[in-house]
């Protein structure tokens, strides 16, 4: 006898329509993420009291968890659906979740808008600027100590999930989120970023700044990567403390 798969996803049918739950049943494959589940829902898109019904709408592209695009909240908790496995979610449930993240508007069922979240990435000028393509040579070397430092902020893939997470990130205020505080320390830490790093520190001191923090640590907690934010986030309220002063010094 086929062992199933039962799977309890949070549905909407669009930005302004109503949330309402559907259960499906889902044949167990060996080796089962949830990205193959929710495959497997859209071959055979019949709820579980036999009701035929539209395809669970969700993100997917590199099915690797490099992408960040397939961030949901399952089983209670935000992850991402491509490196959550079956056999391990029924270890914690019998039944599975899905929700889609709440901490950004819901496009249709487990798709959400996160602009909001690119946006802060450009609040914060989290790239190192360029006037042309042409080979200037070699850049200037890096110790390999910053190397270290650096690396493990570089590995964000702008998931969602610290923001997911994070009891500051609302829609009643302007949170940069701990994503773009990481990334604002990780391109002034490259000398190559260095170039405009006050205009970095400019924005995490500003509104919606590194004083929005309120240092709850969830974020860490969450994320995939398991990137040092609140590292990055203690160098952010230094950085920008010793920048405000100087700037009103007039140094």
């Amino acid at each position: 006898m086929s062992k199933q798969v039962v799977v309890n996803v949070l549905r909407k049918d669009g930005p302004d329509g109503g949330s309402y739950r559907q259960t499906f049943h889902v044949e167990y494959e060996p080796g089962m993420n949830m990205t193959t589940v929710l495959q497997r829902i859209a071959a055979k898109p019949v709820t579980c009291e036999g009701e035929s019904t539209t395809p669970v709408a969700y993100d997917a592209c590199c099915l690797e968890e490099v992408c960040g695009a397939c961030s949901m909240v399952i089983n209670g908790r935000v992850r991402q659906a491509c490196s959550a496995l079956v056999d391990n979610l029924l270890q914690e449930e019998p039944e599975i979740t899905l929700e889609p993240m709440t901490k950004f508007p819901v496009v249709r069922d487990l798709l959400v808008d996160r602009t909001r979240l690119f946006d802060a990435l450009k609040r914060v000028k989290a790239w190192v600027p360029v006037d042309g393509y042409w080979d200037r040579g070699p850049g200037p070397r890096t110790a390999p100590s910053d190397q270290e430092e650096a690396y493990p902020l570089s590995r964000c893939m702008s998931c969602g999930c610290c923001m997911e997470a994070c009891p500051q990130y609302n829609d009643k205020d302007d949170f940069v989120g701990p994503h773009a505080i990481s990334q604002a320390i990780l391109f002034n830490t490259m000398p190559a970023g260095q170039a405009i790093a006050g205009e970095r520190l400019d924005a995490l001191a500003g509104p919606g700044g590194i004083a929005a923090c309120g240092n709850a640590q969830n974020c860490v907690k969450v994320c995939p990567k398991d990137i040092p934010l609140t590292d990055s986030i203690a160098k952010a309220g230094r950085a920008t403390t010793v920048h405000t002063v100087k700037r009103w010094l007039g140094r």
